[in-house]
């Protein structure tokens, strides 16, 4: 069975945008981006209602494709009704890329131009097409790759979530395995990264917050047009991880020269001498048969009692990683940007890390005042809605 181990989330406003309009939502076991479009922050608008309608989750994960599918065309209808309604949100919209990972599968739905990518043995492989024109062109064989990287209408997008009452939604589902990366991201990354970099990167970093990072910076670098969101998420298989390297040497069968055991006939067996019995004397040392079955039942106490002190520690062990599931709270990453964490704000001995990134906002600390960084900034423990509130609040400067 398939469960995330390990994953990232982050997202910059990158060089030349005023405001993030890209939304975002790292929850194993799904995953949302979404990269709004639209003025008077109606972008902002329509992906975050994007990413809301996937807060709850899955209502059936059986299947869950049709699940996917089934609250982006929710968020279509939200969107849309509400850019009819108020006039500053008129012809808003957003893209949604939405993967789910499920026991064997990685489920993918998808509308615009974000993307989804898993990275698997040194490989980058682009799971979802791009809704927009230059890339209907390229698939036409209207354009090369070289002539698409400058086009001048690269940025227009043929389908998105909003504009239209009824939305059509890409959907697959691809098969999972143990180590695979994937990563989701908005087009603020992939127009300023080719494939090969991003690979590059990826395959440079093996700790996915220092992958993450890197490659938001790589956007910057490059020019950074555009809002960079970036997910990231590496999957493990539970029986895997649980058996490690026995799995394989049990599994593994050995050729092995045969040996047979000549079995005697009856007549052999009838003509053989029968063996002399001789007094069987105990060895010098052995133990009495007595005292060899008090040891091998002090012995089963001994492994009964490290059972037991095992199945304890392993209670206590599932409690803190529960409980670090369930407290959040915000700080500054090594960019200076307001953060949002899960887990303790500490670190243990060997510099090991009580918390992880779990969404980076467009907002820098150096924009607070010294009021604001001192009481919003101060690693108070939060629930996770409270601090997703917060840092929403940050970003649309609605903080007193």
């Amino acid at each position: 069975m398939l469960r995330v181990a390990e994953q990232y989330a982050g997202s910059d406003t990158g060089r030349q945008r005023r405001a993030n309009e890209d939304s975002m939502l790292a929850r194993a076991p799904l995953f949302v981006v979404a990269d709004g479009m639209g003025g008077a922050q109606a972008g902002e608008v329509a992906s975050r209602i994007a990413v809301e309608c996937f807060q709850p989750g899955l209502p059936d994960a059986s299947e869950p494709e049709q699940a996917l599918a089934a609250l982006a065309r929710t968020a279509n209808a939200h969107i849309h009704e509400l850019s009819h309604t108020n006039a500053e949100q008129a012809g808003m919209g957003t893209t949604l890329t939405a993967v789910y990972v499920g026991e064997q599968d990685v489920a993918i739905a998808h509308v615009g131009d974000s993307r989804a990518y898993c990275l698997r043995d040194g490989e980058l492989i682009r799971l979802t097409d791009d809704h927009s024109l230059v890339d209907e062109l390229l698939r036409q064989g209207r354009l090369t790759p070289e002539e698409a990287v400058e086009h001048p209408q690269r940025s227009v997008i043929t389908r998105a979530l909003g504009p239209e009452g009824e939305v059509e939604v890409d959907t697959r589902s691809f098969h999972g395995r143990h180590g695979d990366v994937y990563l989701l991201c908005s087009d603020g990354l992939t127009t300023m990264l080719s494939e090969h970099e991003v690979a590059s990167i990826l395959l440079d970093h093996p700790r996915l917050h220092d992958a993450g990072e890197a490659l938001i910076a790589a956007a910057n670098d490059a020019g950074g047009r555009d809002n960079i969101t970036v997910l990231l998420l590496r999957l493990e298989d539970v029986q895997i991880a649980a058996n490690g390297a026995l799995e394989d040497h049990e599994n593994t069968a050995v050729d092995l020269p045969a040996v047979v055991l000549a079995q005697p006939t009856t007549a052999q067996l009838e003509a053989a001498p029968a063996p002399a019995r001789t007094p069987r004397r105990p060895q010098p040392g052995a133990p009495a048969p007595g005292e060899a079955r008090a040891r091998s039942r002090r012995r089963l106490r001994r492994f009964g009692i490290l059972a037991v002190l095992l199945t304890v520690l392993a209670l206590i062990g599932s409690a803190a990683y529960l409980a670090l599931q369930s407290v959040y709270f915000v700080a500054t990453n090594n960019r200076g940007l307001v953060t949002l964490y899960e887990g303790l704000p500490y670190k243990l001995p060997g510099n090991i890390d009580l918390y992880s990134s779990q969404y980076v906002s467009g907002v820098s600390a150096s924009t607070l005042t010294a009021q604001q960084r001192h009481t919003l900034l101060d690693h108070t423990w939060r629930s996770e809605a409270n601090a997703a509130a917060l840092i929403r609040a940050l970003e649309l400067e609605q903080v007193e």
